[in-house]
């Protein structure tokens, strides 16, 4: 099994396009091969920071979400709207 840690910082106006576009992501991810759960936790003194946790059952069913084309369209909508930070960490358990 693999986890997956993505950081998001997000701020200014387009706030809830941003949550809208982060649920889509979680929808979609949760009917790809290999998804076995996923979580967002929202920092209790950062308004603007969430972290997100996806657990999968292996490197490559996450690598195949990672490069699919709705994911990175997806993505891509979420970097016009002042995405600030953006980062991925993914640990083998």
């Amino acid at each position: 099994m693999i986890k997956v840690f993505m950081e998001r910082s997000i701020k200014g106006k387009n706030v809830s396009e941003i949550v809208r576009l982060l649920r889509m992501l979680r929808v979609k991810a949760m009917q790809q091969p290999g998804y076995i759960s996923g979580e967002t936790l929202h920092a209790l003194d950062d308004p603007n920071y969430y972290l997100v946790i996806s657990s999968w059952e292996n490197p490559s069913d996450w690598e195949a979400w990672h490069h699919n084309p709705e994911r990175q369209q997806l993505q891509a909508e979420l970097d016009k709207l002042a995405l600030l930070k953006f980062d991925f960490l993914s640990m083998i358990i």
